[in-house]
């Protein structure tokens, strides 16, 4: 997985309008791992020990679901792929409440 760095479109608010006062300041350029899952499957190992080019795996979540976003293995939202210019990329429709406050 790569480690680059998230960019965001510039109509995102500032870090400053996110934090209020900024008590989080220190933190703002801390760099955080972001795995996104297509999905989740299971074969056998004697299928695994077959696979090879242009093998296939089903997934159990059907086409076109969201995918699950998380940081640091943490679930923070779900997400579509998109293409931006010549890159892979996720456009997040949904933000998972913080957790432990009840809406988990």
């Amino acid at each position: 997985m790569s480690s680059s760095p998230i960019s965001l479109s510039s109509s995102d608010p500032s870090p400053k309008a996110l934090t209020g006062a900024q008590p989080f300041a220190g933190m703002l350029d801390v760099v955080c791992l972001v795995e996104v899952f297509l999905g989740t499957g299971s074969i056998t190992v004697r299928d695994c020990l077959k696979l090879q080019r242009l093998s296939v795996i089903r997934l159990d979540q059907i086409a076109g679901a969201d995918l699950d976003v998380r940081v640091h293995g943490v679930a923070v939202a779900l997400g579509e792929a998109v293409i931006v210019d010549e890159s892979t990329a996720v456009r997040i429709t949904a933000v998972a409440p913080p957790v432990g406050s009840g809406g988990r």
